[in-house]
Formats: structure tokens, sequence, C-alpha cells
């Protein structure tokens, strides 16, 4: 909203300084600044409400140490990120912006399923919560829907590069669009440590031979709502220590901003030989007001936690990971910069899998770690959370930069 506001001051009245609001750089700093503020300064309010309502965390006893400690903890916490993200993002984004549509509406979206979820286990006393079917399919009509938008709506356009005998030569142009091909819908992605970097879905019905094409948005469809399941689901598990998800999530996120940013700038898009996708950029916006809100809420989750983000915060950030990685076109990247969510998804699959396969076989089940998801394990091991968490983060830096590193090495 004040990003419409300085743009007609500066139209009719030449107002100094309004011009500043045109530059995304400034607008992200300005998101990150006041989501910071409204985590921290706000945060501490709406958790003192959360007490007064008696929102706390239930704990089933797992024989974890400090365990018993957080009973009572207030939850729902995952409401200071939410609003920390969605209130700088109105003031400062271009609110007519695609990606930027997309992103609210899956905050909003995964947000509910979260808090009805929080709010059945809290209120209702049932430590199941929202059954699992529902869940399931609250993430399977979000992806619907986001794969639906991105495939079919006309602003969600690239520019490819054009190979050096196709580019015009022009003295005249400082920005380089004479590199890039004229604006058009596409079914290419981009894949990691590959030579040309791209992945057309249409290839995965290569066997269908023109028809292809008119069947492939199925398939698109089909794999957005897989991931935005999976890495929702993903978050949700990691969420199990003071901190992890969090911090973890916004070390995802500061990866997607340079994603964004480099793939909505013309100049970078030449510079590293990438798809140019026009409007991409503004969702550096989203995502600076995304990880100011994920480091004020850290302020009061890390150990010991003064609020738990609760499946409100988890479902959220989980969802949000995932568009931003198709909007950017690196949902195949999730693998390596989600790996954290990946392994603690797949450390439960493993543990239950392994557990009803012996039982069959031996009559008794086994398990290959002490506990499930992973960050359990060590704990059972003996390792302080906090100890555990500051190695997960560790973990997901360099899965971060390794994730970074795939714009040039390929």
């Amino acid at each position: 909203m004040l990003y419409y506001l300085f743009e007609y001051l500066e139209k009719h009245y030449s107002l100094s300084g309004a011009g500043l609001f045109q530059y995304i750089s400034f607008r992200s700093a300005l998101a990150f600044a006041f989501s910071l503020l409204i985590s921290t300064i706000y945060g501490r309010r709406i958790i003192d409400k959360l007490r007064r309502l008696q929102v706390g965390e239930s704990v089933r006893d797992l024989g974890l140490e400090g365990q018993k400690e957080k009973t009572g903890t207030p939850t729902m916490g995952g409401l200071i990120i939410i609003l920390a993200t969605l209130i700088p993002v109105l003031l400062f984004a271009k609110l007519e912006n695609i990606y930027i549509i997309i992103l609210i509406i899956t905050t909003l979206w995964m947000g509910t399923i979260g808090f009805i979820d929080d709010y059945i286990k809290v209120f209702r006393k049932n430590k199941d919560g929202l059954k699992g079917r529902f869940k399931i399919v609250g993430q399977i009509t979000l992806g619907a829907f986001v794969g639906f938008i991105l495939y079919f709506n006309p602003d969600v356009v690239v520019k490819e590069k054009l190979p050096v005998d196709k580019v015009v030569q022009t003295q005249s142009l400082t920005v380089p669009t004479n590199h890039f091909s004229e604006a058009h819908k596409s079914t290419k992605t981009t894949i990691p440590f590959v030579k040309n970097n791209e992945f057309d879905y249409v290839s995965l019905l290569g066997w269908m031979g023109e028809k292809a094409k008119d069947y492939v948005w199925i398939v698109y469809i089909l794999v957005v709502i897989f991931i935005i399941t999976a890495v929702s689901n993903g978050a949700n598990l990691t969420d199990g220590i003071d901190g992890l998800a969090a911090g973890s999530s916004a070390i995802m996120v500061l990866a997607l901003a340079v994603f964004a940013w480099v793939s909505g700038n013309i100049i970078f898009a030449d510079y590293l030989n990438v798809m140019y996708i026009p409007n991409s950029g503004e969702m550096t916006i989203f995502i600076s007001a995304f990880v100011g809100g994920l480091v004020g809420f850290l302020w009061y989750n890390a150990f010991p936690a003064q609020v738990f983000m609760g499946d409100t915060g988890s479902l959220t950030i989980g969802g949000i990971i995932a568009v931003l990685a198709f909007s950017v076109r690196k949902e195949f990247l999730i693998p390596i910069l989600a790996g954290i969510f990946l392994v603690e998804n797949f450390s439960v699959v493993i543990q239950v899998a392994y557990f009803k396969y012996t039982r069959k076989r031996f009559g008794e089940g086994r398990r290959i770690f002490l506990m499930s998801p992973l960050h359990h394990h060590y704990q059972k091991k003996g390792y302080h959370e906090s100890k555990i968490v500051t190695r997960f983060w560790i973990v997901g830096i360099l899965l971060a930069v390794l994730s970074i590193l795939t714009l040039k090495v390929r």
C-alpha cells in the first residue's frame, strides 16, 4: 500500500526520496526491518495473550530430557510469523503481482489448516488434532490451485537466453534485453548440475508425440501437489525441538531469495546465463518479510523456548518454501535445499517401514533409529538440543550454499 502511495507522490508531486520505493532492494530492506520489529515487539504481546488464553502445549512423554519442562509452553506461535510476514508485504509489495498473490493465498491457506489443527489439540483436548486426511486434502487443494495458476496464468512467463548467433547486436542498450527471447509460456524448469540446466515437463510425455503439450499440465500439477505436500509435512516433522524449524527454514528461504533476485533481474540473468522470469524479483520483498518473521520468532523460540510455532507455523513454512521453489523454477533443487526436511521425512518413513517389516518377519518390531524424526534420535543419544539445532543449521547452510552454486556449476 505504501508503494502505491509513494508512487503517486513521486508522479504528481515529485516528492524527494519517493523514487526509492521503485527499487526492490529498498523495499526488501524495509520489509525485513518491519517484519523483525513486528515479530519481536508484538510477538511478546501475542505470547502473553496465548498464555492468558491457556493455549499451552500438551507434551507427550517420550522419555526425552527436558521434555516435561516444556509442558504448558504457549503454542500457535506461527501466528507471529504469519502476521510479521503479511503486514510488511501488504505495505511494500506490488499487490497485483501474480507471485505475491499466490504467496499470500498460500500463507493464509496453510496457516488456516495449521490453526484448525492446533485449535483442536488445545481447546478440544484432542492430541491427534485435525485428522490426517483433512490435512492432506488441504495440501492437495493448495497444490492444485498453485499448479493451475503457475501453468495457465498469462502473467507467469519466461524469457529464455538466445544463442549467440541469434542475438541482435546493438550499442544503444544498457540492459541486455536483446539477449533474451520474447516473454512466453513455458513448461521448462531448471535442474541442478546439468549442462544446459533445463528440463521440460513435456519430455515426460514424449511417448504421446504432439499430444504431449495438451496433457502436460496434468503432470505439472501432480508434481506441484506432491512437492507442496512433502515439504509442508517435512517442515512439520522438523518442528520438534527449540529453534530447529524456524532457523533451518530461514536459511532455505535466504537461498531462495538469491534465486528470486537473480531470476527477476535481467542483467544478472544474462550474466549467469539463466532463465529470466519477469516480475519474479518482487518475491524478494515477500521473502525478506518472511525471513524477518522467522528471525524475530527465533528470539522467543530459541532454547529454552517461550513459544512454539505449532502446525500454524510449520505447515505454513513448508507450503511457502515449496511455492517459492516452483515460482523461481527451482523445484528440483528441493532435495538439496530442503535436505533437512527431506532427511527428517525419510527417517520417519524408514523407521515405520522397517518396524512393520521386522514385526511381520520376526514377530517383533525393530528400529533403525533410537527414535524418529532424526533429531529425536540424537536426543536419545544424549546430545543437548541446542547442539543438535546448531549442527542442523550448519548442515542447512552447507546445503544452501551448494544450491546457490548450481547457478554456475553445471
